[in-house]
């Protein structure tokens, strides 16, 4: 069986990984057949070929995982919490959703025994689909919030989280005030910022629902507190923007409403961005923030097909996002599977994207978007063993790919093409299991 690693473990793996921005270094992905990865304490202390790795540390115990394919662990950068209950709310544009699917789920997380359990269903369906580290829209109430950081730090999720705050336009239930939230934004920060695995982002659910007033508080707590992330969404559908143009008359454009209130950073994660303008792309390439693509809720809620080009050629940071519950699951690898095709159907407006340009999405970019990438996202030395095994049980589709596949470049595409949760063996988390498919592990026994 595979083991929890002790002091030193050195795995054995064909394994993958993106230590290099392949949009820009067509030698970003780099392989190992063969390969091996020593974990000391969760952190990896020397990867190479196996025998190198066997032949300098003979004493290390061994975890043979040959026969599947190890990735680092996803990172997904932008999930709401308070959704998963609602996924499949089809036939919907983005304002009725809110209004018909997810807020009344949402108001229903103020019950702290109903947001423990949605927490718990959260977390677990994240790390057994391989996400290791989340970008998270928290609940609009402090109290799940708190529940939410408890979880994921229990169950070893990296939850980058914070209280969703907004004072208009949703229900009454869900509106707060500026000073509200401001006290009990700094309450979860001082308790769980920087605490085992978990970190803060201020979260201000969208200028629709958030005045100025809001938008000012978040900025405060930015301005106090070191290191935090901000999140928000943006351009995301025809209609929202319109409305957004009508309650900040004196904004430039959807963006200038975060700008304007200095929360436009290198750590911000602005999510879907489907329709920006010229001037948004520019101010958000010069802040060096990101724009997390979320196209499988993109396409479910028909808001559009994303520029990934434009926001390349603007020298935009783009990452990957499920959007759970817009979104139509846990999956990074259906979200990578859905940003090719939405490439594809743009025709010369699109980026043709390889299975390089996929994996690099699905994790370095989540790092560099969260400004994690000096602990997370690939297999360099000193950075933690967060990481995925796929390996699919016998009889499977995938399985019948793995057994034909003559080159590691076609395990990796087929795993984004047909790869589901059940093709995924095990999950690590800085080096401890934390995911574990039973049937079939006899196979990758030392």
């Amino acid at each position: 069986m595979i083991q929890n690693p002790t002091t030193r473990t050195l795995y054995r793996a064909t394994f993958m990984h993106t230590p290099a921005n392949p949009f820009d270094d067509p030698a970003g992905l780099q392989v190992q057949e063969d390969g091996g990865i020593l974990v000391e304490n969760g952190v990896i202390a020397a990867t190479g070929t196996y025998a190198e790795l066997r032949g300098a540390f003979p004493t290390a115990e061994v975890s043979d995982l040959r026969g599947g394919l190890l990735l680092p662990g996803f990172i997904d950068t932008h999930v709401h919490y308070p959704q998963g209950r609602v996924i499949g709310g089809l036939g919907m544009p983005l304002l009725e959703w809110l209004e018909k699917n997810a807020l009344p789920e949402e108001a229903r997380l103020a019950d702290t025994t109903y947001a423990r359990a949605v927490a718990q269903e959260f977390t677990r369906s994240l790390l057994h689909n391989g996400t290791t580290t989340a970008l998270v829209f928290g609940s609009h109430f402090a109290s799940a919030v708190d529940l939410l950081f408890g979880e994921a730090e229990r169950s070893g999720l990296r939850a980058v989280a914070g209280l969703v705050v907004s004072d208009r336009l949703l229900r009454p239930e869900l509106h707060t005030t500026p000073e509200r939230a401001y006290q009990e934004s700094k309450a979860l920060i001082e308790k769980w910022h920087g605490t085992g695995r978990q970190l803060y982002a201020v979260t201000p659910r969208f200028s629709l629902s958030a005045s100025e007033g809001i938008l000012d508080a978040c900025a405060a707590l930015m301005r106090e507190f070191q290191g935090l992330r901000f999140t928000s969404h943006i351009n995301e559908n025809v209609a929202e923007i319109g409305a957004v143009r009508d309650l900040f008359p004196e904004a430039r454009d959807y963006l200038d409403t975060y700008e304007r209130a200095g929360l436009v950073t290198r750590r911000s994660v602005l999510a879907h961005n489907v329709h920006p303008n010229d001037r948004e792309l520019s101010v958000m390439a010069a802040h060096h923030c990101t724009a997390a693509h979320c196209p499988c809720s993109n396409s479910a809620l028909g808001s559009g097909l994303f520029p990934l080009k434009r926001h390349l050629q603007a020298g935009v940071h783009v990452s990957l996002g499920t959007d759970v519950g817009g979104g139509t699951g846990f999956s990074m690898l259906k979200e990578g599977l859905q940003a090719y095709f939405m490439q594809q159907l743009q025709g010369e407006n699109g980026v043709p994207l390889t299975p390089a340009h996929l994996l690099y999405l699905a994790t370095r970019a989540g790092a560099k978007a969260l400004d994690l990438q000096h602990i997370t996202g690939d297999f360099a030395s000193g950075k933690v063993f967060d990481a995925v095994l796929v390996s699919p049980s016998p009889r499977t589709p995938l399985r019948a790919v793995f057994d034909a596949a003559d080159s590691p470049d076609r395990l990796l595409a087929a795993t984004f093409a047909t790869g589901v949760q059940g093709d995924l063996a095990c999950v690590w988390a800085g080096g401890k299991t934390v995911y574990r498919r039973e049937l079939g592990l006899a196979a990758l026994s030392s």
